[in-house]
């Protein structure tokens, strides 16, 4: 009888877990798609656990909201209870790792709601809620009552959530969120509702990792980092949040354990800081200095931040010829690298795990490039933190929206193009998003270019917005439009050019501007069984084997050294990976198949950074 009772009472248990393991608060990726090597690795109660802002960094008073929340979705009129399943954030709710793999559409919203508690090493200060960011109108509330609004998908936001906490115990967090996609002219990248070609699906929703942090009243927001490699300096400047005029700000540059420079500022003026004979960050030596920003009221530090900065320097000069080139550190540095649209084929667009960030950069770096361009699309911060410690050189584009005007790919040409006709509203979502990413990205080294339109798509007001994007951040290039429609305006005239490559002229545009080109190649190989769908891929010109097609490239390659000899500065391989239909990527989708050897490329690779270039004395 006890015999049987054991028995009956082990069954028992064992259908309960196993219900548990079914029941909507489990959470598994959707079927039905490749996946990454990495998904395998995601834990449900530790998602992305990385602090997410290297660059600015508080230690210890921090914590992560990343993990399975309630969600639902619904007609845009409803409000409805938020219990139709488990949603893991940070992963938009299409994607494969949310474990909800659904659409919302304009029709309907998104909601989420989960609580959390404040650490007891968090009290008495103020909490501040961030988003690294959510795709696209964003309503946040606490505890049932609003705690702010946000509108960007792309953009890191924050609030105070300090007046709507209560005492003690969980805080109700209910996070709605509205998506247009396509349907909208707001920025929103490569997102289609009905994905084909080189658009792809839509994300909605969380897509990077939300967390809370307690500061004091008094507190350092943020800063603004600029170096000054010609004098030998660094400029900050520090930007206090209810400091008072008592409160002082002391900064200080460090290589190592060595402090190299010291200065303090009143908190509203910019402090500069004397680098003497300063290392250099490049490619070859990405040297990074440690930055240490302290707040101090009545001597007293009430706040300290960590970063990090790079003495490097990207402009403009002629060579011998007559012919503009970009330069670095006033030297010529050939630039070379892929067209990178950071998309997973279980994140979307959030990698898995903190190492499937960091993998593409690796291995575009073994590969032998020195750039990336990253593609309509912004990353969380660590992808630039891992850009900046690697050395790899970032061109950032705008991510693109409210497409329809015609494109004109042919530099010096007047034929098909024209600007798109935005109205007030779709101008103000483009100038403020273009703002806040350039803001927002300013102190990263490894961008030493910012791209406001690619092919036409949604171009508008070409010459003021090129002229205020190079007004508000004179550090850096400007190129105006990759790939046309051209304007007499900006650092750059970029060329599209499938798949061979090509650039253009350098006797009729080189006296005035760096000459790249700006995307090339394309060059399709499906693998079995590690593409989106079987049938109907897609590459600009497909191959049947790696043979042929290292062949092919390593023309291509050969020809971008005759190139650089006549005026050429920069080129961009289409594409790091496959994405979706798209089979033209140096990797598969998955990251499990490296097309050609690394070592292989990186040998063909180092030979266009040894094409001897001349400048002007």
């Amino acid at each position: 009888m006890k015999k049987t009772a054991l028995f009956l009472s082990l069954i028992g248990l064992t259908l309960s877990l196993y219900a548990q393991q079914k029941s909507p608060a489990s959470w598994s990726p959707v079927e039905g798609k490749i996946s990454s090597t990495w998904a395998a690795e995601v834990n449900p109660k530790s998602v992305l656990p990385e602090y997410p802002r290297p660059q600015f960094e508080r230690s210890g008073n921090w914590k992560s909201l990343n993990g399975l929340w309630d969600y639902a979705i619904a007609g845009k009129s409803q409000k409805p209870a938020i219990n139709q399943g488990k949603i893991l954030v940070p992963f938009a709710v299409e994607s494969s790792l949310s474990g909800v793999g659904k659409t919302v559409g304009k029709d309907s919203l998104l909601w989420y709601k989960t609580t959390f508690t404040v650490p007891s090493n968090m009290k008495g200060k103020d909490i501040v809620l961030h988003f690294g960011a959510v795709d696209w109108r964003t309503t946040v509330t606490i505890n049932g009552k609003e705690a702010g609004k946000h509108e960007g998908g792309f953009d890191p936001f924050y609030f105070n959530i300090t007046p709507f906490l209560k005492g003690s115990g969980a805080q109700t967090l209910t996070v709605e969120v509205w998506d247009p996609t396509d349907d909208g002219p707001q920025p929103r990248g490569k997102q289609v509702k009905k994905p084909e070609g080189i658009w792809y699906t839509p994300v909605t929703g969380i897509w990077q990792t939300v967390w809370i942090e307690a500061v004091n009243k008094a507190h350092v927001d943020h800063i603004k980092i600029t170096p000054d490699l010609d004098q030998q300096a660094v400029e900050v400047i520090p930007f206090v949040e209810n400091g008072t005029a008592a409160d002082q700000v002391k900064i200080s540059a460090w290589d190592g354990t060595t402090k190299v420079a010291e200065q303090s500022g009143d908190g509203k003026s910019p402090v500069k800081l004397t680098i003497s004979n300063p290392k250099l960050w490049s490619p070859s030596s990405p040297f990074l200095y440690d930055l240490k920003v302290e707040l101090l009221s009545r001597n007293k530090k009430v706040d300290e931040v960590k970063s990090y900065f790079a003495m490097r320097k990207i402009s403009m000069g002629k060579d011998a010829q007559g012919i503009e080139r970009m330069l670095l550190n006033n030297k010529f540095v050939f630039q070379y690298g892929p067209l990178d649209q950071g998309w997973w084929p279980d994140g979307l667009y959030t990698a898995p795990t903190d190492q499937a960030l960091k993998f593409d950069i690796d291995k575009t770096k073994e590969m032998g490039f020195n750039m990336i361009r990253k593609h309509i699309k912004v990353e969380p911060a660590r992808w630039y933190y891992y850009c900046d410690v690697a050395g790899m050189l970032v061109w950032q584009d705008m991510p693109s929206g409210d497409l329809g005007n015609r494109w004109e790919n042919r530099p010096g040409v007047l034929d098909h193009q024209t600007e798109q006709d935005r109205s007030p509203e779709s101008e103000g979502y483009y100038r403020k998003e273009w703002n806040e990413i350039m803001e927002k990205l300013h102190n990263v080294p490894s961008i030493v270019v910012w791209t406001p339109f690619n092919e036409a798509w949604g171009q508008f007001k070409t010459v003021e917005i090129a002229k205020w994007t190079k007004q508000k951040d004179p550090s850096r290039l400007v190129n105006t439009a990759s790939g046309g429609n051209f304007f007499p305006v900006g650092d750059i005239i970029d060329l599209h050019n499938y798949p061979h490559p090509a650039m253009p002229s350098p006797e009729y545009f080189g006296k005035d501007y760096a000459l790249v080109l700006g995307e090339f190649g394309g060059l399709g190989l499906p693998v079995d069984g590690h593409v989106w769908q079987q049938k109907n891929n897609w590459g600009y010109q497909s191959f049947q084997n790696t043979t042929d097609l290292f062949n092919k490239y390593s023309e291509f390659v050969n020809r971008l050294q005759d190139l650089i000899k006549v005026g050429l500065s920069a080129g961009v391989y289409t594409q790091t990976t496959d994405v979706e239909v798209e089979t033209n990527g140096f990797m598969t989708y998955d990251r499990k198949v490296i097309k050609f050897p690394e070592a292989k490329m990186k040998e063909i690779h180092s030979k266009l950074y040894e094409v001897p270039v001349e400048l002007r004395k």
